[in-house]
């Protein structure tokens, strides 16, 4: 059975109590796991600490931290302290995120990102092990480093994001998992391909990598609102998150789409940017409307072959009464 995850968000809330208390409210309604992925906001490190301090059960997990602005000797400490403090519900996901992320908020060159990614994997495991960690990578280098306490027991589980074909069969070939991001159902099954290849580059079995689909979602009883929502939420990610989003989405078949979105936003053309996403496309990407129309349409992702799990996100302008509403309407049965 696909299991039903939930992403905290990270605009639009007004003090880490707010974030922690989604997560609590979706413990609540039964959700498996509580993501928080770092961006613009707050810290995810300290966001999912103290979400673990309020809960007992949900799982807490990053979606995603990338791989430039922490060392992998820190990545690697950070998950031990997070699965020792969670009691055992941690789990990391990290990535390369993209050029606009990493070099122009943390002042990084964004150079060989599928490479790093796989080297952190590496590293991170090591670390994790308990092991002294002597690393020669191509991107990564790290000497005599080891944990002072024992090792977590388990060690989390490391998932990875991607987008393009080679990122999705590193993903299949090296981690426990995979975070499906920005997809329409036929682009996912697509890279399940590359997942499948990866797999079996790495001698695995892709029953054992957890893929996960993040999911956009806003259901409220004005469903054009909800749809308004999530349009913005959508251009946005195209055009304004520099050319990462506008190329998976051309690859999925949707160049026209992608590139209109993505100059009219980059132009200051901001309304005409969201007018360009259609109810179809906005259907392709997510699930937005009435309750039971969102309802249905997470049901319909659920079904895809492949799937391990979905993450319910919300749109970035999403209010906390849209949050709590749209939360309660998909809840697990």
């Amino acid at each position: 059975m696909t299991a039903r995850t939930v992403h905290l968000p990270v605009a639009a809330q007004d003090s880490l109590d707010d974030v922690v208390g989604i997560g609590v409210r979706a413990e609540e309604l039964g959700y498996e796991r509580a993501w928080y992925p770092e961006t613009w906001g707050r810290d995810a490190v300290t966001a999912l600490a103290a979400l673990a301090d309020r809960t007992d059960d949900i799982g807490v997990g990053t979606s995603i931290v990338n791989t430039y602005s922490r060392s992998a000797a820190l990545v690697g400490q950070t998950a031990a302290t997070l699965q020792e403090h969670s009691g055992g519900r941690f789990r990391l996901g990290l990535g390369p995120s993209g050029p606009a992320v990493v070099e122009g908020w943390h002042g990084q060159e964004f150079g060989n990102p599928l490479r790093r990614t796989r080297e952190y994997v590496d590293v991170v495991r090591k670390v994790l092990s308990g092991e002294q960690v002597d690393y020669d990578g191509d991107v990564v280098q790290a000497r005599g480093f080891r944990l002072r306490q024992d090792p977590p027991e388990p060690a989390p589980e490391i998932d990875v994001t991607g987008m393009g074909p080679k990122a999705v069969e590193l993903a299949g070939r090296f981690a426990d998992g995979w975070h499906a991001l920005m997809f329409t159902e036929d682009g996912f099954r697509d890279r399940l391909a590359d997942l499948r290849r990866g797999a079996d580059l790495g001698d695995r079995d892709v029953g054992d990598v957890r893929t996960t689909f993040v999911l956009p979602c806003c259901a409220l009883p004005d469903g054009e609102r909800a749809r308004d929502l999530a349009r913005q939420h959508l251009a946005f990610y195209v055009g304004g998150m520099g050319t990462f989003y506008r190329d998976a989405l051309a690859r999925q078949g949707h160049e026209d789409a992608a590139e209109t979105i993505y100059s009219l936003w980059q132009d200051g053309e901001r309304r005409r940017a969201v007018g360009a996403v259609d109810d179809d496309l906005l259907d392709a990407l997510g699930a937005a409307g009435t309750p039971e129309t969102v309802r249905e349409r997470v049901r319909e992702f659920e079904a895809l072959d492949g799937l391990d799990a979905v993450a319910v996100s919300f749109p970035r302008a999403a209010d906390p009464d849209v949050i709590d509403r749209t939360l309660e309407a998909v809840a697990p049965a």
